[in-house]
């Protein structure tokens, strides 16, 4: 294939010149904010600041004045407006976070925090998830301040705290506490979404997001009688939890077709060619999967709720029977799937035992034939003419949860081209995270080209 991501660029006289310029600033900007250590274990230490100091000082070096917010000190937030030429137009929200999960440096072949770029890769934890984006953003924005391009619509730029563990000091404190800053936004992208993915026989398909599973992260409590171990016991707390939690882990969700997923379905299938018709009765979803190949990963985590056990604690000692147990399960819920969810969960675990949220938030989806995907569409065709994009729900979430909250509708677009060989799910939280430096400059492109389109 020819090189991606090269075609001739409108937007201004000297185009080739601020090319250069961005693209070589996208992968220092990149190594620079892995080198910056924001791991975020959950526990409160991390620390953003320094990574939301550097964004703002690289904003403010091309005349965007940014706006730095904490609601904990040191878990620092980064807000920032771009005013478009259309002030009729609604607001565009563009977020990324700046925390990432931690790293064992003796598991990865090139330290996590170095930055270091090899053989054309720059390595390090969050050079997928999510520090790439933000230096795209970055690039981008100040190859605008440069040449003075303006986007159509306003664009706001968040840079946010704490996404890895619940957005409590990031997305979610902005959108509670500062509701102000994203007014006229009735739309945003974040991460996740229009990376190459090869399906085989050389077809390459940009998934796009247009919806997020919920998260329902459950705790399960038991009580019972406490005894000794050596007594008979039939009111043992640790086989009520036990008893349910395998009813819970065994449990095969029933399939619940959600518009993005519909959709997905449809394309994946008239492009390998696969006859499929969504509405026939009795339609066996599994089976058409199974007649995608690699695509099907693309969509299998999202056909349908999901209950993984993950923790169980209870007791002290073998030959003691504790009088409670407790156990932690992974739940997720296809959009409009809640109440399904809840009542199953009342059936599985059953009158002697309990359950309830740990942590919730809730399902979304956007609607794919809007404008704003026709734009992602087309900026993707621009430079990569021979790749699909597909639209796809996410079988996680994102900050796109939090911003929903003030109306906004969330995409999954942080472009990203990706060689046969770079499996970017895989590379989520995983040893060896790393990115093509030939996959930021695609990011650039698509990202440029989109944001003064959309």
């Amino acid at each position: 294939m020819a090189e991606v991501g090269t075609a001739a660029d409108p937007a201004t006289g000297n185009g080739a010149a601020v090319d250069r310029l961005a693209l070589d600033e996208v992968v220092r900007f990149t190594s620079e904010l892995i080198r910056i250590d924001t791991s975020n274990t959950g526990d409160g230490c991390c620390r953003e600041r320094p990574a939301a100091e550097y964004v703002a000082e690289r904003l403010a070096d091309a005349g965007i004045a940014p706006t730095l917010l904490e609601r904990t000190k040191g878990r620092t937030n980064v807000v920032a407006r771009i005013e478009g030429t259309d002030p009729a137009a609604d607001a565009l929200l563009v977020h990324g976070h700046l925390d990432v999960v931690p790293a064992e440096p003796g598991d990865w072949r090139v330290h996590p925090f170095s930055g270091e770029v090899r053989d054309g890769v720059v390595w390090g934890r969050g050079a997928v998830d999510m520090k790439n984006t933000d230096a795209m953003v970055l690039a981008v924005v100040r190859r605008w301040a440069r040449t003075g391009v303006r986007p159509r619509r306003d664009i706001v730029l968040a840079f946010t705290a704490d996404e890895e563990a619940g957005a409590d000091d990031g997305a979610g404190f902005l959108a509670d506490r500062h509701p102000d800053l994203f007014e006229g936004c009735t739309e945003g992208i974040g991460e996740s979404g229009a990376f190459t993915f090869h399906a085989g026989d050389g077809l390459r398909l940009y998934p796009v997001a247009a919806g997020e599973r919920g998260t329902a992260w459950l705790k399960l409590s038991a009580t019972g009688r406490a005894g000794h171990g050596s007594k008979v016991n039939h009111d043992n707390a640790v086989s009520r939890i036990a008893a349910a939690v395998a009813r819970i882990g065994a449990y095969e969700w029933p399939v619940r077709l959600t518009p993005a997923v519909r959709a997905a379905l449809g394309e994946l299938a008239a492009l390998h060619a696969v006859d499929a018709d969504l509405d026939a009765p009795g339609l066996d979803v599994d089976a058409l999967l199974d007649r995608l190949g690699p695509s099907a990963k693309l969509v299998e985590p999202t056909v349908r709720n999901s209950t993984n056990p993950t923790m169980l604690t209870a007791g002290y000692k073998v030959n003691v029977i504790p009088g409670s147990a407790l156990a932690y399960v992974d739940g997720r819920v296809v959009p409009g799937g809640e109440a399904e969810f809840r009542t199953t969960l009342d059936e599985l675990t059953g009158p002697e035992v309990d359950w309830d949220y740990h942590h919730g938030s809730v399902a979304l989806q956007a609607p794919v034939d809007s404008p704003l995907f026709a734009a992602m569409r087309a900026a993707v065709a621009r430079f990569d003419p021979g790749g699909h994009t597909v639209p796809y729900c996410m079988s996680g979430g994102t900050d796109a949860k939090q911003f929903s909250r003030l109306g906004i509708t969330g995409y999954g677009f942080s472009p990203l081209w990706l060689p046969e060989g770079f499996d970017y799910q895989a590379l989520f939280h995983g040893v060896d995270e790393r990115v093509p430096v030939e996959g930021l400059h695609f990011g650039v492109r698509v990202l440029d080209h989109f944001l003064r389109a959309a």
